[in-house]
């Protein structure tokens, strides 16, 4: 028994990651197809893509658009899922299904949503707009995620801090947020991954100044080239930096 665990642990690690390690292993490929056979190791489409200004403009971009998309829906997330779970509202339970509901629905139809709102408002397609649509669809995680981790013990601490006289906004900043730290990094940094990936929006909603799938889109339409690893590779680099980073540090400390 213990043997077919292990086993079935192998194949489903294996299913999940082999595609990443294909991507990585060929984003070495001497040669103008990342496909088989392997034809030996060189570090030219690493080169070719970090001194490829239109792609590291995207990739600033795509930063840029993540961290404050995502910092926007957390902040408007928390207060949303404070006010909810401390007070008896009427319709608080149709008010929660509003807020999660934008989970439910395709991109393509929020996306093609604020295109015409957009364009009926005269705000034309811009990294602005395309941070408008993250916030939309990011907001509903970070909903629920701090709604889920609100419980008696943090009411009991927020009374106690205004019979000392705090002000509500001294309560919410200073003893709601420290102590739901480890929910509130985890929305934050579960909606910068989805907005750092996300295409459908960022591809309707901007023009110009477009995001690092947007640009990838376009690199791909010119046919499969190792330099389309290089940049996967080094997005997965980042992306499992920061979730080492914040296992190390705030889930750690949380325990």
């Amino acid at each position: 028994m213990r043997v077919l665990s292990w086993l079935y642990l192998a194949v489903a690690y294996a299913f999940v990651f082999l595609p990443v390690v294909v991507l990585v292993v060929f984003s070495f490929q001497d040669g103008r197809l990342p496909v088989p056979p392997f034809k030996g190791v060189t570090l030219d489409w690493y080169a070719k893509v970090l001194g490829d200004e239109d792609l590291m403009a995207a990739l600033l971009n795509s930063l840029l658009v993540a961290v404050v998309s995502s910092l926007v829906a957390l902040i408007l997330g928390f207060l949303a899922a404070h006010a909810l779970a401390r007070v008896r509202l009427p319709g608080s339970v149709l008010m929660r299904g509003v807020l999660i509901a934008p989970m439910t629905v395709s991109y393509l139809i929020i996306a093609l949503g604020l295109l015409t709102v957009f364009n009926q408002m005269g705000i034309r397609p811009s990294l602005w707009a395309t941070g408008i649509g993250h916030v939309v669809i990011n907001l509903p995680l970070c909903f629920a995620i701090c709604y889920a981790a609100m419980g008696d013990h943090q009411k009991n601490a927020e009374r106690a801090a205004r019979d000392l006289g705090a002000a509500e906004w001294q309560v919410l900043a200073l003893v709601s947020a420290p102590m739901l730290a480890a929910p509130l990094a985890a929305a934050f940094f579960l909606s910068v991954t989805f907005s750092w990936d996300e295409f459908i929006i960022a591809f309707l909603l901007t023009r110009f100044d477009v995001t690092l799938p947007v640009e990838i889109w376009s690199m791909l339409k010119s046919g499969l080239s190792p330099a389309t690893n290089a940049v996967g590779s080094l997005v997965f680099l980042v992306s499992v930096t920061l979730v080492i980073l914040l296992e190390l540090t705030i889930f750690r400390r949380a325990k």
